[in-house]
């Protein structure tokens, strides 16, 4: 049993961390491979916009349960690159809302077969081993878990017994 294994849950984030660096590393070294300027946290926006096609700031960071800041400057920087535009919403003009483009639109298409590749790869890793199929489904669970009480709450409750 290895160091990880050993300690259980005591390690969980360490471990996923861990994992999520190797996956984007692997990630962003497919899109050089095939002379794809993108990057893996790029990601979650590129894929609102393109299901979306025009969406606030606010938006986006609603659907990725993250600060309006954080992404704000996510999307500063996807501006800076020319991949992204925001102008003034026609509904509110105080809100901002994002499109690609046409460099940004473009990229988005050429990097749409690698998303699919990538899918269908995961979806195999996953049927590799007997418990992994149901890692999103346990991801999913801890989740959920954590929005109704979260671990800070979990462990103080522990050590005020």
């Amino acid at each position: 049993m290895n160091f990880y294994e050993s300690l259980g849950f005591l390690v969980l984030g360490s471990r996923l961390r861990r994992l999520s660096e190797t996956f984007l590393a692997d990630v962003n070294k497919i899109y050089a491979a095939h002379q794809l300027k993108f990057d893996a946290s790029w990601f979650p926006v590129f894929y609102i916009l393109s299901k979306e096609k025009q969406v606030s700031i606010r938006y986006i960071a609603d659907e990725l349960a993250v600060s309006h800041s954080a992404i704000s400057q996510l999307v500063s920087s996807l501006q800076e690159k020319g991949l992204v535009k925001t102008t003034a919403s026609a509904e509110d003009g105080r809100k901002k809302v994002v499109t690609f483009t046409t460099k940004g639109q473009k990229l988005q298409q050429q990097i749409e077969p690698v998303w699919k590749a990538l899918t269908k790869a995961m979806e195999e890793l996953a049927k590799e081993g007997v418990h992994s199929k149901h890692f999103l489904k346990a991801v999913a669970e801890m989740e959920t878990g954590l929005a109704s009480s979260s671990l800070f709450e979990r462990v103080e409750a522990k050590l005020e017994k």
